[in-house]
């Protein structure tokens, strides 16, 4: 299908808007990482990862909100919003560095407000962006959305690309000076903003159908609003301490029978099942992160490299492989692009686990790379294929709910694998301070036995020493427990496989446009 001058820049103006979306992520994430924003704030690592999280919460939230409403108030308004929240954010950052230039008793103190808030202003705009240009590329190549929406989404990993050379470029500069990086945020911003001010947006695929909005919310169903409200009453109970827990049951219960009972429907049993899927797929993809270049890092110092140049390596694998998904996808199709992708992060995962060494490391990564580059986007295609009357809603919760999946579960499992791995060796190796050096703790999730940092300072540096190699190789060891999330990946793709073989074979839906 032939596609205008129009429809092509709409579609390298979503590209860009991605591209500003990542380079304001990974900036962020650089300043917080490397110390400058902590130091300059006077913050500890507990506050550092609250800021930090300030800008993601928002992001999922709004993703899935947004969506509820955007084909009332249009794509071009949300476009216009999320760039009135990077401006929001340049400005609230700024002011941050202001008072802290100022001096003062309360420098320190109002130069977190200006960024903390400011940080919940760039997760609205990065969410609202990803609600309104999954649509717009959905809807634009609804022949092809698999296809087209990987491409867009190497917009993510091309911005990680550029803001991770920029920042080992300006790495010296930004340590003295932190606001020429919002130079660089906002320069796509801008681009984005004039590439698409004027351009004439797609009716999405589900209104031009004639499809109704209960039918759009009947697809999502009760059982998909209590799992979005459920996480996101949870992400906000985690932000904001002081939530009661009956407040935030209270709310999850009327959200979910309020939706169910408007839609009259509990939604179609495929997007329950994509939306469960995506969980372990968007904790694989994202919450192994960490860890994974936690493990790179230490390797890439000790030959002498900037760790960056890690995310470089990775992001620049996927941001290649998501413009040649075509080809790709025509081959195995979705569901068998998936199951492949599935099988090879298991191999990939437990390769890192035994990694030693720059060379294991880096081929280690370039197995996970790979396997994890199609994940997310080909999840997209695949519900916005199936439940094309979902429209904006189904494309972008499934994704909302990913990400709140990543900080509410996949973040404190992957962190008591860790904590469980590391002790269980310090057991077996130090079973004489094992039970001086460990703690009970809890979380939502269960019990789990950890490290006591204070208790270990306390033991001989000789034990000390030792306790540390222990708790590397434990952290990196946990890496094969992951392997449990694309294993049920696999699981339910094999499932979906079978069913639809079972209909003879894989293939999308488009609703046809009313007359």
């Amino acid at each position: 299908m032939e596609h205008n001058k129009n429809d092509k820049l709409v579609f390298w103006g979503c590209f860009i808007a991605l591209i500003t979306t990542s380079m304001a992520f990974i900036f962020r994430a650089i300043l917080i990482g490397s110390g400058v924003w902590p130091e300059a704030l006077g913050i500890d690592a507990v506050q550092a990862n609250r800021l930090f999280g300030a800008g993601l919460w928002p992001f999922a939230i709004s993703i899935i909100l947004f969506s509820l409403f955007i084909d009332y108030v249009g794509y071009r308004f949300a476009m216009l919003f999320s760039f009135v929240c990077y401006a929001g954010f340049a400005v609230l950052a700024l002011m941050g560095h202001s008072a802290l230039q100022a001096g003062g008793a309360d420098a320190q103190a109002a130069a977190w407000n200006y960024l903390y808030w400011g940080s919940v202003v760039l997760g609205l705009g990065n969410g609202t962006v990803e609600a309104f240009i999954n649509p717009v590329v959905a809807t634009i190549y609804k022949d092809e959305k698999s296809k087209w929406l990987n491409i867009l989404h190497a917009g993510w990993p091309a911005g990680l690309v550029v803001g991770g050379i920029i920042a080992i470029g300006l790495h010296g500069a930004v340590s003295n000076d932190w606001r020429i990086l919002l130079i660089f945020m906002f320069a796509p911003a801008i681009i984005y903003v004039i590439m698409l001010f004027k351009v004439k947006f797609p009716v999405n695929e589900r209104v031009a159908a004639g499809s109704s909005y209960r039918q759009m919310l009947a697809e999502f169903g009760a059982v998909g609003a209590f799992i979005a409200s459920y996480l996101i009453f949870r992400e906000l109970a985690g932000a904001f301490p002081g939530m009661p827990e009956w407040l935030m049951y209270s709310l999850i219960a009327v959200s979910t029978i309020g939706f169910g009972v408007y839609c009259r429907s509990f939604g179609n049993p495929l997007l329950i099942v994509l939306v469960i899927i995506m969980m372990p797929l968007a904790i694989t993809e994202l919450g192994t992160d960490g860890a994974i270049s936690g493990l790179m890092e230490g390797a890439m110092e000790e030959a002498g490299w900037n760790p960056a140049w890690v995310l470089v390596y990775t992001s620049a694998i996927m941001m290649v492989l998501r413009f040649f998904a075509g080809p790709v996808i025509k081959a195995l199709t979705p569901l068998g692009l998936l199951m492949a992708c599935s099988a090879l992060a298991i191999v990939g995962l437990f390769m890192l686990s035994k990694a030693a060494g720059l060379i294991f490391i880096f081929g280690s990564a370039t197995v996970y790379a790979v396997a994890k580059t199609y994940f997310w986007p080909t999840m997209l295609g695949v519900a916005s294929e199936q439940t094309p009357r979902g429209g904006a809603l189904t494309l972008n919760a499934i994704a909302g709910i990913g990400m709140l999946a990543v900080g509410i579960v996949g973040g404190p499992i992957i962190g008591m694998f860790q904590e469980g791995s590391v002790t269980s060796s310090l057991k077996e190796e130090m079973p004489q301070v094992y039970s001086e050096v460990t703690t009970q703790s809890s979380i939502w999730l269960g019990e789990y036995t950890a490290l006591d940092g204070e208790a270990v300072a306390k033991q001989p540096e000789e034990a000390q020493a030792k306790i540390e190699t222990i708790r590397e190789h434990g952290a990196q060891a946990a890496l094969t427990k992951m392997t449990i999330f694309p294993a049920i990946m696999l699981i339910g793709y094999i499932g979906l496989f079978l069913y639809f073989k079972s209909k003879g074979g894989y293939k999308p839906k488009v609703l046809e446009a009313a007359h």
